[in-house]
């Protein structure tokens, strides 16, 4: 014990060599960044283009194909408005196509004339029954009583999650349905009003899906629809950043019913009759589908969806009115169309739960350099 107390200390180790400096990364390549955002709206213009070039195939050819056009450019806006909360938010919503309603029926009572609207209508009030608008002033009056609608929906209903959301927003449009379906002085319930002037044509129908793609473009690149996505993505560590979860929501909420107004203007002035069943389960189920085997986080993915589905639904409608082969027609059973495509849903969520595009391109970053070699 002494020994080990009294013994000579360690000699001290010799001073480590210092590390040589590792070399610094290379920068990652990248486009000059306006540039690189101007490449990026190259794929928001593509699909316009591809749209209006549509739409002229519409105007050249006319008949059932011109309306078949017309319907998919319709359907593109509703998809646009639906993809703007559903794919930021991961929120799936039953109830968009209740905006449509609202907005659809706040065209006909802004657009029929007077004389229809006192024998169809007769409980409208003053300033409705004698007023008669044009497209312009229907368009942006109904939209903006769809956002309002959306306003007081999103501040009730924003602040569920997950499925019960999804679930309290079918609950609203069962409600806007019953209303709608039960309200015979100003909405006229089950039957149909008609004298609704026809203002949707190829070009406007077109024209407004491009506005509804560069609406979700814009708000998807925007600083909102970043803490959407944020929100879905990470929703502890957004909340710890300041992002508020049910006000990004409620925002989104209200442009996505906005866009869908715009879709039920549209879709009032192309059929000329209104119903309540015509934006009800029928139009929620097909919406949905487009966007779910499109892609719900890309307006490429959005857009062919819409126009794949619409293609295909009317090739189904031409076959359940008969086609005629020779000496016999040939008819598929009604329904045919609604079965199909929930098979095709089915499948797609199996094989592709992202959608035939799950993202869109991106310009302005190259492929990340291999990664570089330190030595001691």
């Amino acid at each position: 014990m002494l020994r080990r107390i009294f013994s000579p200390p360690l000699p001290p180790l010799p001073p480590l060599s210092p590390m040589p400096p590792l070399p610094p990364l290379p920068p990652l390549p990248r486009l000059p960044r306006r540039r690189a955002e101007w490449m990026n709206l190259a794929v928001p213009l593509l699909l316009i283009v591809a749209l209006l070039v549509l739409a002229a195939f519409g105007q050249i050819l006319g008949g059932p194909f011109e309306r078949t056009v017309i319907e998919a450019m319709i359907r593109v806006i509703l998809v646009m408005g639906l993809a703007i909360f559903i794919g930021n938010s991961g929120i799936v919503s039953f109830g968009h196509t209740g905006f449509m309603l609202v907005a659809a029926y706040a065209a006909a009572w802004l657009t029929m004339p007077p004389m229809m609207k006192s024998l169809a209508l007769p409980g409208l009030p003053p300033f409705l029954a004698e007023a008669e608008y044009g497209f312009l002033t229907s368009l942006v009056a109904s939209s903006l009583l769809a956002g309002v609608v959306g306003l007081v929906v999103g501040l009730i209903l924003m602040r569920l999650s997950g499925i019960a959301a999804s679930i309290a927003s079918f609950a609203f449009l069962a409600m806007m349905y019953a209303i709608y379906a039960n309200w015979d002085r100003v909405t006229g319930a089950t039957s149909s009003i008609v004298g609704i002037p026809t203002y949707s044509t190829v070009w406007n129908s077109s024209l407004l899906a491009g506005l509804a793609i560069l609406v979700a473009y814009f708000y998807g690149r925007s600083r909102f629809g970043l803490a959407l996505r944020a929100t879905r993505d990470e929703p502890h560590a957004a909340a710890a950043s300041g992002i508020s979860l049910y006000w990004q929501r409620v925002l989104a909420f209200i442009l996505s019913s906005f866009i869908c107004g715009i879709a039920g203007v549209s879709y009032a002035h192309f059929l000329g009759v209104l119903n309540p069943g015509a934006f009800y389960l029928d139009l929620t189920f097909i919406a949905l589908s487009m966007l779910v085997i499109g892609g719900r986080s890309s307006l490429c993915g959005g857009v062919v969806g819409v126009i794949a589905l619409s293609g295909f639904i009317q090739i189904l409608r031409w076959g359940e009115q008969g086609v005629s082969w020779g000496q016999t027609t040939l008819h598929l059973p009604n329904g045919v169309q609604e079965i199909v495509i929930g098979i095709i849903m089915v499948l797609s969520l199996i094989f592709r739960p992202q959608g035939l595009i799950a993202h869109d391109p991106v310009w302005g970053q190259k492929k990340l350099p291999p990664k570089a070699k330190h030595g001691r």
